[in-house]
């Protein structure tokens, strides 16, 4: 389970950071996640290479990734970040529904899956998963969390 950190800004803080190159869709995550307290965005980036040096150094509690990044795509990503912020959860976001990507991205390790088509409506609710060592999929995927490797 993830203890939330404390700051001055923001008691008890679930630190979260968004690695999505797509602006619009970056600042719409980013501010769906500022609807819950006691998330907080430390930090964005816009490709792979960015994300990954974020991540080493703010080490986030969780992190948003995208599969269809520039530089490092988000499985590389990923790959990557397992080694230099092995504490920091992933949950992808992606617009592929391809059962062997979803297993995929499951067997790097991640918490959780969410189409980009879903966002609005089980982002939120994929967060409270995952803060609960649960493993989250979009429903409409229809691929059983549990029965993945990671």
């Amino acid at each position: 389970m993830i203890i939330p950190r404390t700051d001055e800004q923001t008691p008890f803080a679930v630190q979260i950071l968004v690695i999505e190159d797509n602006g619009p869709f970056r600042r719409y995550v980013c501010a769906t996640l500022r609807e819950k307290p006691g998330l907080q965005i430390v930090g964005e980036a816009a490709d792979g290479l960015e994300g990954l040096h974020k991540a080493e150094t703010l080490q986030p509690d969780m992190i948003q990734l995208d599969i269809g990044l520039p530089g490092p795509n988000g499985f590389e990503t990923a790959r990557r970040i397992r080694k230099v912020a092995p504490n920091s959860r992933i949950l992808f976001l992606s617009q592929e529904t391809s059962a062997s990507i979803v297993q995929a991205a499951l067997g790097l390790g991640a918490w959780g899956y969410i189409t980009k088509a879903n966002v609005g409506t089980e982002l939120l609710a994929a967060m409270d998963a995952v803060l609960q060592d649960k493993r989250f999929v979009s429903a409409r995927l229809r691929i059983d969390p549990s029965q993945s490797g990671g």
